[in-house]
């Protein structure tokens, strides 16, 4: 079965993409870029990296422009779909949904209207687990913006790793936080996977925060043997 894979950039559509990927051909990425930062649909901290990322899988990328209006950006997406049916002929597309209803509602209806299939390898997984994974096969992934108390700037930038998955599980524990960020409380950015072939390197980057919210901007980057 041919897919496309709704890419991000983050670790949950990349880690969708390698389990995809072990039963199905990838033959396109496909990335919404909403001008809405507080968009429910979309993923964007960094998603201009997802140019580098393709490039570093080898995979081609369909880019789509949205105002991010709810409801509105729906259509959008359909007609990055639609293109990729067209240009591609996939026959399904990945998403790397864990928990949202929201979004894997929306993107079943139109899959079911374009006649695809919509495939959720990691729906209803251990968060915990997820992230154990990621850093078990080799992914380096560092956060990009985090959304929720008691986070902070502190944590921007800072790599997936042993400890950090610790210290979310502790405030997963004590506040209820989601460890994967399924209430948008974190978002993140991979630097480098196992279908890599080469990795991302920051060249330049700045921090935006107050208080509880914040962004890990990378500036500049360029793509490194590994």
């Amino acid at each position: 079965m041919k897919l496309g894979v709704l890419f991000s950039g983050g670790k949950d559509s990349t880690l969708a993409l390698h389990k995809a990927a072990e039963s199905a051909e990838i033959v396109c990425l496909i990335t919404i870029v909403s001008e809405n930062k507080e968009s429910f649909m979309f993923h964007t901290p960094n998603i201009d990296i997802t140019a580098l990322q393709a490039e570093a899988l080898g995979l081609p990328l369909i880019r789509k422009a949205t105002k991010g209006e709810p409801e509105e950006e729906l259509d959008d997406l359909e007609e990055a779909i639609a293109q990729a049916v067209k240009d591609f002929r996939i026959e399904g597309v990945v998403t790397g949904a864990v928990e949202s209803v929201y979004q894997t509602k929306r993107i079943q209806r139109i899959s079911d209207r374009l006649n695809i299939s919509c495939v959720n390898p990691l729906w209803k997984r251990n968060q915990k687990a997820l992230l154990e994974e990621l850093v078990a096969k080799g992914f380096e992934v560092i956060i990009s913006g985090v959304f929720a108390y008691p986070l902070d700037k502190t944590w921007l930038g800072k790599k997936i790793d042993p400890p950090l998955i610790q210290r979310l599980a502790n405030l997963s524990e004590e506040f209820g936080l989601s460890m994967a960020g399924e209430g948008g409380e974190i978002e993140t950015t991979v630097l480098d996977a196992p279908l890599f072939k080469k990795k991302i390197e920051i060249l330049e980057s700045t921090v935006e925060a107050q208080g509880n919210s914040g962004v890990f901007i990378i500036k500049k980057a360029r793509l490194a043997p590994k």
